[in-house]
């Protein structure tokens, strides 16, 4: 997409749930992509010191494109700016919290950034579910954490029986109804339910290796072990959407989404007009597409966990208008378009 804007994703979770894990994990299995991380403990993040160059609070350019940054969360903007600019050519930032940090801090912090090479890619929260509820009777505030995240790692779920992930994972879902729940051990997830991973061909003979590549060999096999932890529909409409009713489905989305993509048609008066959406939890933009970029008609993916395809197609077919629309209509959706 010709608007493509980076996504930042913050990963947050008490001490000890695995989000160091979760980030090598995106390190060592997403082949092709280049990302750029932001960390509080740099010596935590598992890549061997012989390919690193630089130091903690300095940045580091690895040979795939990898950025490694050591920052006070005050010094997030500059760290952003530094990452993502006119020629960045990463695919997502992941900004790993420490364990203590405020995750409504860190939303407002990347969501108010002025950069504008970036967009928020969602609160990933990891729940350590063998010590979550001791951790939640220490510190109450936990659940309130759990209800603002776009997307629930349940992990450790190795260290506890099945009626005790069933009813944890029912306890979740009462504090956030709106998110999608992946349940992992050692942090392993998809990393293509968080973002994009382009089709980047392999490095031909003479060329230099990437951090990926390296990895990949040293642990061989290991991609090809990963599966699917997410589901993805797709909705097309040869009818442009009710502005309204598109975005009353934006706000309400189904239980499990996660991120919603793609280009929508949607009716103004008796014309209508294209835009690219981008949607993260309950974080939406609409960007006018420009001339010539959009498909004819409306084409949509929505990706989660859980999903139920035919109820997702079906509220969106809901949204095709049966009546003219009225101009006003559009104020719905420029609430959401950049200023």
């Amino acid at each position: 997409m010709a608007n493509k804007k980076i996504p930042v994703i913050v990963v947050a979770g008490f001490l000890g749930s695995g989000k160091t894990t979760l980030l090598n994990h995106l390190l060592r299995n997403t082949r092709g992509a280049r990302i750029g991380v932001i960390v509080n403990d740099f010596g935590s993040v598992n890549i061997d010191s012989m390919m690193v160059a630089g130091q903690v609070d300095s940045m580091v350019s690895l040979s795939n494109g990898c950025l490694c940054c050591a920052v006070d969360v005050s010094d997030m903007d500059a760290m952003l700016d530094k990452l993502a600019h006119r020629s960045s050519d990463l695919d997502v930032i992941v900004v790993e919290a420490s364990g203590l940090a405020e995750p409504r801090n860190m939303i407002r912090l990347v969501t108010g950034s002025a950069n504008e090479y970036i967009t928020y890619g969602g609160l990933v929260l990891v729940v350590d579910a063998a010590e979550f509820d001791d951790a939640c009777a220490r510190h109450p505030e936990l659940e309130q954490h759990v209800a603002l995240a776009d997307l629930l790692l349940l992990n450790k779920t190795d260290r506890i029986d099945a009626d005790a992930h069933d009813e944890l994972l029912g306890r979740l879902c009462a504090l956030n109804r709106r998110a999608a729940v992946v349940s992992t051990e050692h942090s392993r997830m998809d990393p293509g339910l968080l973002f994009d991973i382009p089709d980047r061909p392999e490095p031909q003979p003479g060329e230099q290796f990437t951090l990926d590549s390296l990895l990949y060999d040293e642990h061989e096999g290991e991609h090809t072990h990963l599966h699917d932890g997410y589901d993805a529909v797709t909705f097309t409409s040869a009818k442009p959407l009710h502005p309204r009713l598109f975005v009353d489905f934006l706000e309400a989305q189904p239980a499990g989404v996660f991120r919603i993509k793609g280009y929508v048609h949607v009716a103004a008066g008796l014309r209508s007009r294209a835009y690219l959406v981008h949607t993260v939890g309950d974080y939406i933009r609409f960007e006018p597409a420009r001339k010539g970029e959009a498909p004819a008609t409306t084409e949509l993916v929505v990706i989660g966990a859980d999903l139920d395809a035919d109820s997702v197609r079906e509220r969106l077919e809901g949204c095709v208008p049966v009546e003219p629309v009225s101009a006003d209509a559009m104020y719905a959706v420029h609430r959401f378009t950049p200023r």
